[in-house]
């Protein structure tokens, strides 16, 4: 069980929107990758990164602060945000990321995302963004009528990494993961599910390690962290022992 923080870039620095909303953004600190550099050193073993410009307008924004992040850290980094192409991916993963998320492109071009799975073995992420039960595409500002599952069935048996499902309605706003969303769909697919969208305390890092959970691969974190309602070192802790405990048994 991996908790995830995130990094989420706006014009080179590193924020937090609420709601999606890119009107409604927090900005946290103006160095990205001294921000990898301080999750490194807290103890996180991977870094989440959303270029959320990219993500509206099709194409990398930040590439030049992922470039630092890059760098930076020694942590796997998996990124989102604009990427559409087998190019750009490739592009990316030559740079040195662990992963790259597919979201807008899953919805569009999903023989893509297959073809990139084969091309790039355990290197293709699918995110699934939902705003009441239906995927959203282009940074979330369009919905389309595709629901969460029926999306994620698409790549069952194409070598899809993991599948890191955010629901938007508590995105950023502290209102705890939906849990009861997530866990259906680990249920209902074989890909490994990644939690987003909401994490808000330590109560969560705890739900994480009940047994009807065991399916998800991680969460992720942003806001609980950057506000300090999660403390790094209290939040690890937990998943480390729940980690042994299972080992053990």
């Amino acid at each position: 069980m991996i908790l995830f923080p995130a990094i989420d870039l706006k014009n080179g620095q590193c924020v937090r929107l609420k709601l999606g909303d890119m009107n409604q953004a927090t900005v946290y600190n103006n160095d990205p990758a001294a921000q990898a550099r301080a999750f490194e050193e807290q103890g996180f073993e991977w870094l989440h990164v959303v270029d959320l410009n990219g993500a509206f307008e099709g194409q990398s924004i930040n590439g030049a602060a992922v470039e630092a992040i890059l760098k930076t850290t020694k942590n796997p980094v998996q990124l989102g945000g604009g990427i559409r192409t087998l190019a750009h991916i490739e592009s990316w993963l030559d740079k040195g990321l662990a992963r790259v998320i597919l979201g807008t492109v899953a919805v569009r071009e999903p023989e893509l995302v297959k073809e990139a799975c084969k091309a790039f073995p355990g290197k293709v992420a699918v995110g699934i963004d939902a705003r009441g039960g239906k995927v959203a595409v282009e940074g979330w500002a369009e919905a389309s009528e595709l629901g969460v599952t029926e999306l994620a069935k698409k790549f069952e048996g194409a070598g899809v990494a993991a599948i890191i499902y955010t629901d938007i309605d508590r995105d950023g706003v502290l209102a705890g993961i939906n849990w009861t969303s997530t866990i259906d769909l680990a249920e209902a697919v074989s890909i490994p599910v990644i939690a987003s969208g909401g994490l808000a305390s330590i109560a969560d890092i705890v739900r994480m390690t009940m047994p009807d959970a065991a399916k998800l691969e991680g969460a992720i974190s942003g806001r609980a962290l950057y506000d300090g309602r999660i403390g790094p070192a209290e939040a690890l802790a937990i998943l480390r022992e729940a980690r042994e405990r299972r080992t053990a048994q």
